[in-house]
């Protein structure tokens, strides 16, 4: 087989797990990355009804949850980089809940 011949498709989201302490995405080529949920500050916040409530969306290169209105990208994830909300945004946010 020629080394041409093989596809090359960037990998997307299949899967989310959403614990008290951890983030963790299944992708379609198998890896699995886990990062821990304080470099989102609002799926700490979240209950467990709101970590559960996410959906894929721009065809598996995101992740949003409606009720805590959080989206995270799979290339920031892949990058490594956290959540870049500032911290007035962040309590803005925090206040609207209380």
């Amino acid at each position: 087989m020629d080394a041409s011949a093989i596809e090359m498709r960037a990998p997307v989201v299949l899967d989310v797990d959403v614990s008290d302490d951890t983030f963790s995405v299944t992708l379609s080529d198998g890896r699995a990355l886990s990062v821990p949920c304080r470099w989102y500050p609002r799926l700490v916040h979240a209950t467990a009804t709101e970590r559960d409530g996410w959906t894929i969306i721009d065809g598996g290169t995101g992740i949003h949850w409606e009720d805590i209105d959080e989206d995270i990208s799979l290339a920031g994830l892949l990058a490594g980089t956290p959540s870049l909300e500032s911290q007035e945004s962040l309590r803005r946010w925090l206040a609207l809940r209380a």
